[in-house]
């Protein structure tokens, strides 16, 4: 992960377009990138970049729709605008359905554009962060001793210290010295926020 400024990402095979959004961004002070296809994009692609992705719904080669579909197989979670022509609305409205946050019809107000824009960078920093979260709490899961881990799994079952200490064959003050340290390494204090990070990693792993 990163803590750059988030870039949005201009594709469209018009390069008129990709000015006029270049030049739009750059007024409001939004780093942006253009490319003209979507094999391009894909060629400087880097997940780990935070921002959004602004995508024509046609173009030559591989389209709007295409590199949404490759984009979601490599598990980017890179926020999608489409934009697009009246006769592509039901084209966009699938997109949407299948991710985008949203779509915007040519030609555009600048402004309209720039909401969603900014809609879309928020979508971005809320995913990262909650991806961040996952990493920390998978690293604090990883500081804990396999018999420390053995003891996590109890608790978080709701059992209490004297069940675990009979289920592991050890002395309930044992179990008490190993929760304690799980409590530590896993920075809480209560059995209520240890259980909900427990769920966070597992919702990911």
């Amino acid at each position: 992960m990163t803590d750059e400024e988030p870039t949005v990402f201009v594709v469209d095979d018009d390069p008129g377009v990709g000015d006029s959004i270049r030049f739009l961004l750059l007024s409001v002070g939004l780093p942006s990138e253009t490319f003209l296809s979507a094999i391009d994009f894909l060629d400087a692609h880097d997940p780990e970049r935070a921002g959004c992705l602004v995508l024509d719904v046609r173009m030559p080669g591989m389209s709007g729709l295409d590199l949404q579909a490759r984009l979601q197989g490599m598990g980017s979670t890179l926020p999608i605008i489409f934009v697009t022509a009246h006769g592509d609305v039901p084209m966009a409205v699938n997109a949407v359905r299948a991710g985008a946050v949203d779509f915007i019809q040519k030609p555009f107000r600048g402004q309209e554009l720039l909401d969603k824009i900014q809609e879309a960078l928020k979508a971005d920093a809320r995913i990262r962060a909650h991806r961040m979260d996952f990493v920390e709490i998978r690293g604090r899961l990883e500081t804990l001793t396999p018999r420390e881990t053995e003891v996590l799994g109890l608790v978080v079952d709701g059992k209490p210290n004297k069940n675990i200490a009979r289920a592991l064959g050890i002395s309930q003050r044992t179990v008490e010295i190993h929760r304690a340290r799980v409590m530590v390494k896993m920075q809480v204090r209560s059995v209520s926020k240890l259980v909900q990070l427990v769920i966070k990693a597992k919702e990911k792993g």
